[in-house]
């Protein structure tokens, strides 16, 4: 039988997405915010996370970056303009 992946809760814009532990892109989190992202890829977002790992509790997901996500770990996504 295989292992299930443990299910943490974060936070994007306010509103709780379950997700499996392990890490996040800036795509994925981008998408949770904004569903047709995938659609309009010349509009750039700020990703600002905060409640991360030890290391590095707060910080920016760079486009093409990724993070580790933990229990009740915060995500805030804002449109920055063209590319």
């Amino acid at each position: 039988m295989s292992e299930q992946k443990k299910i943490v809760t974060i936070i994007v814009e306010g509103t709780p997405h379950e997700w499996p532990k392990g890490e996040i892109s800036y795509v994925e989190v981008v998408t949770l915010e904004v569903p047709d992202y995938a659609q309009h890829p010349k509009i750039n977002y700020s990703v600002k996370y905060k409640n991360g790992h030890g290391n590095k509790p707060e910080g920016i997901l760079a486009p093409g970056a990724s993070v580790k996500v933990k229990e009740d770990m915060i995500f805030s996504v804002s449109e920055t303009g063209q590319s």
